[in-house]
């Protein structure tokens, strides 16, 4: 009975940490997330031979613009934000190697719509606003492939293990969805001009990336455990073939003609507590945050990007059997940051970027 407390504990607390990164509206934190399972309740308790498949879906809605950490209210008040909708959908296939070494691939789909004023009519005025328009995008974002291993052998150390992961991004997504946006010529007669959509809804980033993972867990008392989940993927190309049509159609900027390729992060940590571990059920609390850097830690930085990070505060529930997991979190915004570019540094100003105020996450996996 205290084995069993302890895996369910220690598998739900893992089982949050493989949902690891979402678009946050326009800093385009793209679809990454490990649902091909990189926890405990994916690797420490299967056998080789093992196989587990994941599902994970993830929902936003993202409409409040930020310069720095400053809300800018202005926008909601002139109703003139940009508002990003995006589901995603993860499915993921693990298969277990040994008892410490697993393989996965996570395939991501997306469903993304943006609705904006000002890359179509225009912001127009109080007096004379202009109408909402849509652009869009769905399909394959950027697949994953990776590899993880527990330090330490899962079984012989139900209190607590450490698990590093590298992985490989291929750029499947495409980078360069066209939309039509609405336009009024001089003579206020409307025309469609077709171009790139905004970056924060395209579908990949266009270049290849490599990922480094560590996650963990400690048990701390006899129904709780400290999880913790950190992430990076490392973008060493500089720009991809899709040109930045954020300015119009003459961009003077050189440095952001085209859309940058980015690197991104995220970290987590909490307490997850066994709340009724003969049926299975556990619930979680704790901290996370991501997001995109100014500039990349390998290669160059240039190309347009929107930088910044969310820091969330997460409660999550779960629910487990032999053979199935299922959890829903809800991280809720509690910091947003739209940080200054690379551009920014060299040139001055400062953009904005629309965060999310929270995200819905839904997972679910069955090994067999």
């Amino acid at each position: 009975m205290y084995k069993t407390l302890q895996l369910i504990v220690v598998m739900f607390g893992i089982s949050l940490a493989a949902q690891n990164v979402l678009a946050q509206g326009c800093v385009a934190v793209r679809h990454m997330s490990c649902a091909a399972g990189t926890g405990a309740n994916a690797t420490s308790m299967m056998r080789p031979g093992q196989w587990q498949v994941s599902s994970g879906f993830r929902s936003l809605y993202s409409h409040r613009h930020f310069v720095g950490t400053e809300y800018q209210e202005q926008r909601l008040i002139n109703d003139t934000e940009v508002k990003n909708y995006s589901q995603g959908l993860d499915i993921g296939i693990t298969y277990s190697v040994t008892d410490r070494l697993s393989v996965s691939v996570n395939i991501p789909l997306a469903m993304n719509v943006r609705d904006s004023k000002y890359e179509h009519y225009g912001n127009g005025t109080l007096a004379a606003p202009s109408p909402y328009f849509s652009t869009k995008s769905s399909g394959l974002g950027d697949i994953r492939v990776g590899a993880n291993y527990w330090l330490f052998e899962p079984m012989k150390h139900l209190n607590g293990n450490v698990s590093l992961g590298l992985g490989v991004k291929a750029p499947t997504g495409n980078s360069n969805v066209q939309g039509d946006f609405h336009k009024l010529s001089k003579e206020g007669v409307e025309f469609i001009q077709t171009k790139a959509v905004d970056q924060s809804i395209q579908l990949g980033d266009g270049g290849w990336g490599v990922n480094v993972e560590i996650q963990g867990y400690q048990r701390i008392l006899s129904k709780a455990s400290f999880y913790y989940n950190a992430f990076y993927l490392f973008n060493p190309q500089n720009t991809n073939n899709t040109f930045n049509n954020i300015l119009g159609d003459n961009v003077q900027n050189p440095i952001t003609v085209k859309h940058s390729i980015s690197d991104q992060f995220a970290a987590r940590a909490g307490i997850a507590y066994a709340l009724i571990p003969k049926a299975g059920i556990a619930v979680s609390f704790g901290g996370r945050i991501e997001g995109v850097p100014s500039e990349d830690i390998l290669g160059k930085s240039e190309g347009f990007r929107r930088p910044g990070y969310i820091i969330s505060v997460e409660p999550g529930v779960s629910y487990m059997n032999k053979h199935n997991t299922f959890a829903l979190n809800v991280p809720i915004a509690t910091s947003r940051n739209r940080t200054r570019s690379y551009s920014d540094l060299k040139y001055g100003g400062q953009g904005d970027a629309a965060f999310a105020d929270y995200f819905i996450s839904a997972t679910y996996s069955h090994r067999f």
